[in-house]
């Protein structure tokens, strides 16, 4: 009885997230400080410094005030402490301390900026505030970070989502991510789409730049030019229904064949997507532009004068379904491996025929899988930003009207805004529309049953196409990175064919000095920033999309489908204005992070949070509810369920999740324009250095620098995430 009581009041969850909070609070500066794991600040004056001190410290010196009713929301669970957790009092404290603590620390980080009061009616309300405050510091984090879980777990302790803490605290970290780092800069962003030029807000004045012509006009069907809007539309279906197929295409052919060389086809699909922007474009150029290799060859043999065919749809076609076919087969690989084989066999076993099985079990069954890869290439596409710069020519897509809105002479912020508008509902269709094919099927193949069966090959009917698509693409694809590799071993691209490594050593150069080893080359900066930022996003944008897709598969909770919308949101927009929002949102209190490393990182995790959510939710629709209902039987909690369980049924998912945020970070561009600084330079950025410079080869030298170092990442991470093993036996001539 005695044990019973002891083990009902104990609650190491709640002292962890008190302590926590009363750490930030107490010992940490509240304010933000620059170096701050340089140790500097504790010998500039620690803790009595104004610019250094905790929150506890500066009301002691009088100063701050407004942080003090946060006091008492950590005082308050401490009283409940001792309390078991079917007392409803021990729920109630918890709900309205953490409530109010983070409601008021945010209300007051709002509300109170550089010049003191953020808003007219506050100084109105209040008078003049003497004083002012800057961004949060390490201190602010800890103290919300600990007031939202306190909320979390009052909240389970009343009884929802079956009083489970984990999935609580799960949704309410994912909502509060999600709304600081999606919803808020975008919801600044967009208000600007009401601007007037005076510098206040109109509707009136929304509508006409909306039905502009520029976005919606039709001029294309009789002979003109269309808007930008129906431009992006038709492309993005486009690249969404060949990336779709040719990803498939490749699984097939690794997952439903016997092809020797699976290791080296594997790493070609991988390719497209670790290649740094603009780069593709330019192979493109030198095959297909006005003096390409192959335009020239063509129109010399058949007697045709050579155009500008390339500039425009058909190119920058050709460059996304290049750089986004890989992220259909990373989403689709896995869906693939995880049908069940004995589902296959069972209909073997019933006389149907390869083509029969195909069409009738596998296929359907891969539903989930080529939807989300169909989304994915949709939305690449609507908010890709380098293809389209190099290769658009006249025609004029959403992505890049916005860049120009923004960085262009115009600075027009409120158009820039109503493109992102469009562009944003184009995108939310897409997402629906895709819920409706999908429609409340079951896809279960994976159960807790043990699976001994072999995948069938593919039919003969349908091996012919996909090995000849396979051929072809992969042939197409060693072109033009034989054409990337060849450009940075010339002297001078296109015109100077002379072979050199002079780019490769302007870019990377090593000498040894008197004080050692000296890395004396104009890259390495760049390089090393880069690496260290996609390093550190990585883990946690596969860790918040896996914890996402679990509980948007394994549990139901009011709301499901806005917290749904909402991790999807930042996928939709295009990186352009992830990146100027994020500029107008964290440039001023409470977050002020602007120039720092940690706005990248935190760009590239909500940017590519929703590749691993998607991965997630495609793998995880092929695992029985059953198995977590048994782990939870035998007296496992939710957590221990979704680690040991669930996470290595999903190596696949990790797998995608790790190499797309990795290899995302390392090419991207869209945002980084915006939110690099002179201290943080990314290698995107100086590529588009050099190739503004017309330094071609230094730019496609690093860029080939940067592919290899990739590859070797990718092959890591496979190596250390390994892959699911379905069944027990591997048919004949299968690699792995």
């Amino acid at each position: 009885m005695r044990k019973a009581t002891s083990e009902s009041t104990s609650h190491p969850v709640l002292i962890f997230w008190i302590v926590v909070g009363w750490v930030g609070y107490v010992l940490l500066p509240w304010y933000g400080v620059e170096d701050f794991y340089s140790l500097e600040w504790l010998a500039d004056g620690w803790p009595l410094d104004p610019d250094y001190g905790p929150a506890a410290v500066l009301i002691t010196m009088g100063q701050k005030l407004w942080l003090a009713p946060m006091l008492l929301a950590l005082v308050a669970p401490l009283a409940v402490m001792r309390r078991p957790k079917s007392d409803p009092v021990f729920a109630r404290v918890l709900v309205v301390a953490g409530a109010f603590g983070f409601g008021w620390l945010v209300a007051q980080g709002l509300g109170i900026g550089l010049r003191g009061f953020a808003f007219g009616w506050l100084e109105a309300l209040f008078g003049p505030l003497q004083d002012r405050q800057f961004g949060m510091g390490y201190g602010a984090l800890l103290t919300v970070t600990a007031f939202l879980f306190l909320l979390t777990q009052g909240i389970a302790a009343r009884g929802a989502v079956k009083g489970d803490v984990f999935v609580a605290s799960a949704i309410g970290g994912v909502i509060a991510v999600v709304a600081i780092f999606v919803f808020f800069p975008i919801a600044k962003m967009l208000l600007a789409a009401f601007a007037t030029e005076g510098g206040g807000y109109s509707v009136a004045g929304f509508f006409p730049k909306f039905i502009d012509g520029r976005i919606w006009g039709l001029g294309c069907l009789s002979g003109g030019r269309c808007g930008a809007a129906w431009n992006s539309l038709f492309l993005a279906v486009l690249v969404g229904v060949l990336t779709t197929l040719l990803g498939l295409a490749f699984a097939l052919v690794l997952t439903r064949s016997g092809f020797r060389f699976k290791r080296s086809l594997r790493a070609l699909t991988v390719l497209p997507i670790i290649t740094p922007p603009f780069v593709i474009g330019l192979a493109i150029i030198l095959l297909f532009g006005l003096s390409g290799a192959v335009t020239t060859t063509v129109a010399s043999v058949l007697g045709l004068e050579a155009t500008r065919w390339v500039y425009g749809m058909p190119g920058v076609l050709i460059a996304q379904t290049l750089a986004f076919t890989p992220i259909a087969f990373l989403v689709l690989i896995g869906v693939v491996e995880g049908v069940s084989p004995s589902m296959e066999e069972a209909a073997q076993t019933l006389r149907a025929g390869r083509w029969q099985i195909f069409r009738t079990v596998s296929l359907p069954l891969m539903r989930p899988g080529l939807a989300n890869a169909f989304l994915l290439g949709f939305i690449e596409s609507m908010a890709d930003f380098g293809n389209p710069l190099v290769l658009g020519g006249n025609f004029d897509v959403l992505s890049t009207e916005i860049f120009f809105a923004i960085v262009g002479a115009q600075y027009d912020q409120s158009r820039a805004a109503i493109l992102a508008v469009v562009l944003l509902g184009f995108t939310l269709g897409a997402f629906y529309l895709q819920r409706f094919w999908l429609g409340r099927k079951s896809y279960t193949t994976v159960t807790g049953k043990g699976d001994a069966g072999v995948h069938p090959a593919m039919p003969t009917g349908l091996a012919l196409p996909v090995y000849g698509i396979v051929a072809l693409w992969s042939g197409f694809t060693l072109v033009v990175y034989g054409m990337i590799l060849y450009g940075s071993v010339v002297q001078l691209w296109g015109v100077d064919d002379t072979l050199t490594f002079k780019h490769y050593l302007t870019a990377f150069r090593i000498d040894w000095g008197e004080n050692g080893l000296r890395w004396t080359g104009s890259a390495w900066d760049s390089f090393w920033t880069t690496v260290l930022i996609a390093t550190i996003a990585a883990p946690p944008t596969a860790a918040i999309g896996l914890v996402t897709a679990y509980l948007l598969t394994r549990q139901d909770f009011a709301g499901k489908r806005g917290f749904e919308f909402g991790t999807m949101l930042s996928f939709a927009i295009p990186g352009t204005v992830i990146g100027v929002s994020y500029i107008m949102a964290f440039n001023v209190p409470p977050i002020e992070i602007t120039g720092t490393g940690l706005i990248l990182v935190i760009s590239f995790v909500f940017r590519n949070m929703p590749v691993g959510v998607r991965a997630g939710i495609a793998s995880m629709s092929q695992l029985d509810k059953s198995l977590d209902e048994s782990s939870l039987t035998l007296g496992a909690n939710s957590w221990q369920t979704f680690r040991a369980v669930i996470l290595p049924l999903l190596r696949p998912a990790i797998l995608a999740a790790l190499v797309y945020s990795f290899v995302r970070a390392m090419t991207a561009i869209s945002a980084v324009i915006f939110l690099v600084s002179a201290r943080y330079d990314m290698a995107t950025s100086y590529i588009i250095g050099r190739v503004e410079n017309n330094d071609y080869g230094l730019a496609i030298a690093y860029s080939t620098a940067l592919i290899f170092v990739m590859l070797a990442a990718v092959g890591l991470l496979q190596l250390l995430v390994g892959r699911t093993e379905i069944g027990r036996r591997t048919s004949h001539g299968e690699g792995h």
